[in-house]
């Protein structure tokens, strides 16, 4: 049989010397996995990983080390990435970052043996490649001069008594005038002097190498590696010494190639501000913040200390053409920008001055306490649309549009003609549509045809996108050159009725509905209403549509919030007639079988899967109100038993005939409350039959919370309690792990934005192995601990990999959340402050000092505040109503998000105490702090201390 771990370029003999090519990479994998290196070059694949070099394991000492050979001819080259397969060569994971480079120097002449011993490259040591660090904090970094190309030797393995080794290390983040040494305890490495250790040379990507001849007899040896600005300040990396031993190698001409990974030190963290693009409000703006302000904003941030400007979604969800739109999340097109966010007057340089004076009016009129949805988009539509009119030639003509043009008409012409088909029909329900409900490519080119009366129309939302594009990516620009990361939001869903599923319908669940389960936000569970994905038909061109949304987002942005990540393991799926989200399952999930439950000794599912009503809880729940409830919506089934009616057996049923009966004057009662009520009824099922499969059950949510459960015997309580905690917290946890590692890796590798997740809610236990996997950043809200065993999240306890925050979007602003609830206020003074007394009933400045101070002192990446929460810094900012700053209340499905600033970017840019005091409170904490801090600083910092040449670790 052939020797999988050992393979040659050649099939045939050849008299050519070969040099061999060993790889060595220590990685423990789980049963039936093993290691494979793929390559770009023949005989390690050629790309294919079905191709690429299987390696053997082996236990050394306390690794697991994978290992195998090739041969090849010198001047070799080839990329090269390891790769984690089952028994049939499919990828279960792969390393991230950027593929490896192997080169054989031409000056081997063969016979020689080159050793790679490697280490995995796991998603959070790719994370300074991605371009919020390496475009934006690190770019000087990246700029630093090659000094030696890739892959040549040095020095020669002409004695067999010694060894060459190459040491490799990767420094993205370097100051001007630093340069990189290891040291270490043979001579050739200074015995830990710096006078006497090996100077590595700059060879791009910030990869610093260098080789130098070592006697076999030094071996093992003991290294680290340093950055030398001048003699006195020395940055030695942090954690114990790195340890090279001579396993394998033998008497030929030996090479050591030592790639080491990420220089350790101490991890870089920044401080942030979000707000939402609508928030913002400058001198400039017209009724709302726009894409140019963010330069103001960036501004602000830099004189501020702050590396990170947080923005919610901004793209078009002009779906109903009123201030339902307001919602970021509900998408109309994943890729086109929202024109709320234009500057009109920066649509010309010649604006005539009748517009001028409509543009200086409009600011007047709408320069409100909160956003006016409908009349700002109406206004500045219609001022656009003047001003097209006299610049439509000129513009379309010019070679920046027809450059964006060409760059964007995969799908910018669906979303020119959807918009006019939402105008012409008055609907954006593409269902009534008529001819063009069904979307072909045919249909689209005459629509958006030249000959077309409406051609004007079209070429206006192509003008709108244009311009949308241009000062979008101004502000981009500005916020890069400025060192500040520019942060989008990647919305879960698309709204039902978009560009989106209009064109890609196959990708679509249309007759599902999304949303989350009960949580933090509502008892009740959300509904969002957008359509469920369908993966399987996603996989089958690897998740295109993804990596385009991706790849648009990546030209704005250098970083970016996954919403909801949950969703790419698992989505809480509703059927559509849904209004509420608590009667849902998970997809993917693994359901209770018919055969399953009846061999529990469950076996009336009707009882179980329909509504339960009684008579007796009908009077609880109405008083003497119940008989209307029933003769209008329930049938008597047996005697003070009861079922709903065929018009009335959903939730959007329910509503509608209310709304009927409510405008007949029929509805004594208040029709919210009794909407709530009849739901509940609705909802008092014990299992949810799967509706594609009727032998197929979902335990609904809280079962126990039912009087339908209740009302069972012992023995079915205490089967179906099991069978609940089973599936929801242990049964699916492989299946939703391996649907991430499926779905989310086609996201990150799409875009070179660094990815953050919003985890928040209901985590699976597979949820954070896999994000530390993939090098995603998770959320953490103080008041929202993920840990279910304290009231309160203890910053100082974060990880690395995490966004921190006192408060987001979804919930009330800190100086509100203080405010609403006492006792749990009064559980933090004593709790987490440490004082008994009686706390104030208003967040003073102090109080807000102490809460932000918290987070910046955390060690997460990133501690990233809400704008209003910065501004409670000082007083005089707090006299506006706490419950005014709060921008989404998430159990209302209808919310108006209109929160806007009450300060112009331009007075906060001017109002130096409060920049200073967060200046101030940042770089107190070590944030941002610069790359060159002496060897003492970092080593003290990580309890050790470096004395007399040697490394002696805190106990």
């Amino acid at each position: 049989m052939m020797n999988l771990g050992s393979l040659s370029l050649s099939t045939s003999k050849s008299s050519k010397p070969m040099v061999s090519i060993s790889f060595w990479i220590p990685y423990f994998t789980h049963w039936g996995e093993s290691l494979l290196v793929c390559g770009s070059a023949p005989g390690l694949g050629s790309g294919n990983v079905k191709k690429g070099l299987l390696l053997k394991p082996s236990q050394q000492d306390d690794q697991l080390i994978w290992s195998g050979s090739v041969s090849v001819p010198p001047g070799f080259s080839s990329d090269y990435c390891y790769y984690v397969v089952d028994d049939s060569k499919s990828v279960l994971r792969s390393e991230f970052g950027m593929k490896r480079k192997l080169v054989v120097p031409e000056t081997l002449t063969g016979g020689e043996s080159v050793h790679l011993r490697d280490l995995w490259q796991s998603g959070d040591q790719a994370l300074p490649f991605r371009s919020a660090f390496k475009d934006v904090i690190f770019h000087h970094s990246f700029d630093v001069k090659v000094e030696k190309p890739l892959g040549v030797f040095m020095n020669k393995s002409d004695q067999d008594d010694s060894v060459v080794v190459q040491f490799k290390i990767c420094c993205p983040d370097i100051g001007e005038g630093t340069s990189v040494y290891v040291l270490g305890t043979p001579e050739k490495l200074g015995k830990w002097k710096v006078e006497n250790g090996l100077r590595l040379n700059y060879v791009d990507d910030s990869i610093w190498e260098a080789d130098c001849l070592i006697p076999k007899a030094d071996f093992p040896i003991k290294y680290r590696y340093c950055k030398v600005q001048k003699e006195d300040s020395i940055g030695f990396e942090s954690g114990g010494n790195r340890e090279l031993s001579l396993h394998s190698i033998g008497s030929k001409q030996e090479y050591i190639v030592m790639s080491d990974g990420l220089f350790r030190a101490m991890p870089w963290r920044g401080a942030g501000v979000a707000v939402p693009m609508f928030s913002v409000r400058s001198e400039d703006d017209v009724g709302v913040g726009e894409f140019l302000d963010l330069k103001l904003l960036v501004d602000w941030a830099v004189d501020s200390g702050l590396h990170l400007v947080q923005l919610l979604p901004v793209n078009d969800t002009s779906v109903h053409k009123m201030w339902w739109d307001s919602y970021p999340y509900s998408s109309l097109s994943v890729f086109a920008l929202h024109p709320l966010y234009l500057r009109v007057q920066a649509l010309s340089e010649r604006l005539p001055e009748d517009i001028k004076e409509e543009i200086q009016k409009a600011k007047n009129q709408l320069d409100k306490n909160d956003v006016d949805y409908e009349a700002t988009m109406e206004t500045k539509l219609s001022i656009a649309k003047k001003i097209f009119d006299i610049e439509k030639d000129q513009t379309l003509n010019s070679s920046t549009f027809q450059k964006f043009f060409s760059e964007n008409e995969g799908w910018l012409k669906p979303y020119a003609a959807f918009c006019f088909l939402r105008d012409f029909f008055e609907t954006s329900d593409h269902s009534q549509w008529g001819t063009f409900s069904d979307y072909t490519d045919d249909k689209l080119e005459k629509l958006i045809s030249k000959d077309n009366l409406h051609y004007n129309t079209i070429c206006f939302h192509y003008y709108i996108q244009y311009h949308l594009h241009v000062q979008l990516s101004a502000a981009a620009e500005y916020a890069r050159k400025k060192g500040v990361v520019l942060k989008g939001d990647l919305p879960i869903g698309v709204d039902r009725n978009s560009v989106d599923t209009w064109v890609y319908r196959n990708l679509f669940r249309m007759n599902t509905s999304t949303g989350a389960p009960p949580d933090y936000f509502d008892k009740n569970g959300q509904n969002w209403g957008f359509p469920t994905y369908n993966w399987e038909e996603m996989s089958k061109d690897n998740y295109a549509w993804w990596r385009a949304r991706l790849t648009q987002m990546g030209k704005y942005f250098t970083a970016y919030r996954i919403d909801h990540i949950l969703g790419f393991f698992r989505i809480w799926e509703l059927p559509a007639h849904a209004m509420t989200g608590l009667v849902g399952k998970f997809r993917p999930s693994i359901p209770l079988s018919q055969e399953e439950l009846e061999k529990e000794g469950i076996w009336d599912f009707d009882r179980l899967s329909k509504p339960y009503i009684q008579k007796k809880f009908l009077e609880e729940k109405f008083g003497d109100f119940w008989p209307f409830i029933a003769s209008n919506f329930l049938n008597e089934t047996q005697k003070d038993m009861y079922e709903f009616k065929e018009d009335c057996n959903t939730e959007k049923k329910i509503a509608a005939k209310l709304k009927s009966l409510a405008e007949k004057s029929l509805l004594l009662e208040n029709e919210d409350k009794v909407r709530r009520d009849v739901f509940d009824i609705l909802r008092n099922v014990v299992l949810i039959k799967d509706p594609e499969d009727a032998r197929k059950f979902y335990p609904r949510f809280n079962i126990e919370d039912t009087s339908s459960f209740q009302n069972l015997d012992d023995h079915s309580k205490n089967v179906l309690k099991r069978l609940y905690y089973d599936y929801y917290f242990q049964r699916q946890e492989d299946l939703w792990r391996k649907n991430a590692l499926k779905t989310l890796p086609a996201l990150l590798n799409s875009s070179n934005m660094l990815a953050c997740g919003e985890d928040l809610g209901l985590i699976p236990s597979c949820v954070h192995p896999v994000m530390q996997e993939l090098g995603l950043v998770g959320l953490r809200i103080q008041r929202m601990p993920s840990e279910s065993d304290v009231k309160f999240g203890i910053p100082s306890n974060y990880d690395y990999m995490t966004v921190c925050a006192p408060s987001c979007h979804d919930c009330s602003t800190l100086r509100a959340w203080w405010e609403e609830d006492e006792e749990r206020r009064q559980q933090y003074f004593k709790e987490v402050i440490g004082v008994d007394g009686i706390p104030p009933s208003q967040c003073i400045p102090e109080i807000t000092h102490f809460i932000l101070r918290q987070h910046v002192e955390a060690p997460s990446m990133w501690a990233i505040f809400p704008l209003q929460d910065m501004m409670a810094l000082k007083e005089e900012y707090t006299t506006r109503p706490a419950t005014e700053e709060t921008i989404n209340d998430p159990t209302n499905p209808k919310h108006y998000w209109r929160y806007r600033v009450h300060v112009t970017l331009d007075s906060l840019l001017k109002d130096t105490d409060l920049k200073s005091t967060i200046k101030n409170l940042v770089s107190s904490s070590g944030r941002s702090v610069p790359a060159n801090v002496s060897g003492e600083d970092i080593n003290k910092s990580r309890g050790e201390v470096i004395a007399n040449g040697s490394t002696k670790p805190n106990p």
